[in-house]
């Protein structure tokens, strides 16, 4: 798998300099995400962080650096939470729908929509040379999806006839694109929709479960 490239850390950091780097990192994530890339600027970053422009500069030189580590700071969130031993690796229909149904019982996520795509949405505009680390994000995103549909085929619970990528793709499309509508329209049905529709196609690869039990053997 992929690994993210993130801005190098410092060397050597003090416990007092990764909590400052930590802090800015924080503020520079979310005034993005409020803002934009464009019209955050070092001045907005030096208020909300208490930094001076010294320290900013220090641990991150250029925008691009900057950037760079928070595509990283949101991207292990996003896949941290991906991996949670919740959801056991993707690898049934059940961890599926609760995926889906922690998104949709999520009060505030039509409003705050996902932080990674919305990211990725600023991103896209600019001419920063980030892109290559904002597609490795999203492949790891779809890598963990699709990985879990294999092993769904695996343990004979899906139809070989699926194809792991094309439905990771799907899931994460239908994530992506029914959050987007449920910001719109501040409503989570459209995200509530767009995943059902997901869950239910690939439950239509569904192997009997006499016969998924047989196939684990």
């Amino acid at each position: 798998m992929t690994t993210t490239t993130a801005a190098p850390t410092p060397h050597k950091l003090t416990s007092k300099g990764q909590a400052t780097r930590a802090r800015i990192l924080e503020h520079a994530a979310e005034l993005i995400y409020t803002k934009g890339v464009h019209a955050t600027n070092n001045e907005q970053l030096r208020r909300a962080a208490g930094v001076s422009g010294s320290q900013l500069n220090h641990y991150f030189p250029t925008k691009e650096s900057l950037v760079l580590a928070v595509i990283a700071w949101r991207a292990e969130r996003i896949l941290t939470f991906h991996r949670d031993e919740r959801f056991t690796g993707f690898d049934n229909l059940d961890a599926l729908r609760a995926w889906a149904d922690f998104y949709v019982g999520y009060e505030r996520a039509y409003q705050e929509g996902c932080t990674l795509g919305s990211l990725a949405s600023e991103i896209i505009k600019t001419d920063l040379d980030v892109h290559d680390e904002l597609a490795s994000v999203f492949d790891q995103w779809r890598v963990i999806f699709r990985d879990g549909i294999e092993r769904m085929q695996q343990l004979g619970r899906i139809s070989a006839e699926a194809d792991p990528t094309q439905l990771a793709n799907l899931l994460l499309a239908a994530f992506q694109g029914g959050m987007l509508l449920a910001q719109v329209a501040r409503d989570i049905a459209p995200l509530k929709d767009a995943l059902r529709a997901a869950i239910d196609y690939l439950q239509t690869f569904a192997t009997p479960p006499d016969a998924g039990e047989l196939q684990a053997r």
